[in-house]
């Protein structure tokens, strides 16, 4: 560990609180003034690819779709997440290549690989709830849908079954959160899960 970062990254459905969850660890690490990156997204490239990606309303063949959230996300590794790592300095994700294994993978059914120049993460936080829950707090938001969240009750629980497979093939790299707790409660099972790793990295 000590010649990088620690990389952290967050995953889950639509609506789990993953977002919520990498803000106040992000606020709780102020001062150790740790990179906050949302996939996709987090560079000029990527930021212009989760536009075509979610909000355009085109028609995407799902393996187009698939390499376009791996070319943002590699834009973002090369841009910020590798220099980050580099440097020490604590990087926290929303959402990262399991959500490509998740979607795209367990929910598309396409054969997903993790590419070798894609850094892993030393913990993924994975926040796991009724996908339904998380959709309906996404209404009740008065959000409107992106094109992930517009897709069927049935995408999303393969979703959910994909995470499931993830997280038993590597339990020492994921911590599943109960989703359906308060958001402090979440929080705190955090910070208590990442004290260890932070120690290791002063």
């Amino acid at each position: 560990m000590g010649k990088r970062g620690l990389f952290i990254t967050f995953e889950g459905t639509e609506g789990s609180g993953k977002t919520t969850q990498a803000e106040l660890l992000g606020e709780w690490l102020t001062k150790r003034d740790p990179v906050v990156v949302r996939e996709p997204g987090g560079t000029e490239l990527g930021e212009q690819i989760r536009d075509v990606l979610l909000y355009k309303g085109l028609e995407i063949d799902p393996e187009a779709e698939m390499y376009l959230f791996m070319a943002s996300r590699r834009q973002l590794i090369a841009e910020v997440i590798a220099p980050a790592l580099a440097a020490r300095n604590i990087v926290i994700a929303d959402r990262y290549h399991d959500s490509t294994l998740a979607y795209q993978g367990g929910a598309r059914g396409l054969p997903t690989v993790w590419p070798p120049t894609f850094p892993r993460p030393d913990i993924t936080f994975w926040l796991d709830g009724p996908v339904e829950a998380g959709l309906s707090r996404h209404a009740e938001a008065g959000k409107s849908k992106d094109r992930m969240e517009r897709e069927s009750i049935e995408f999303h629980r393969k979703v959910a079954e994909a995470y499931e497979k993830l997280a038993a093939a590597e339990p020492k790299r994921f911590v599943r959160l109960d989703a359906t707790g308060s958001r402090d409660k979440i929080h705190f099972e955090v910070r208590d899960r990442l004290e260890p790793l932070l120690q290791g990295i002063d």
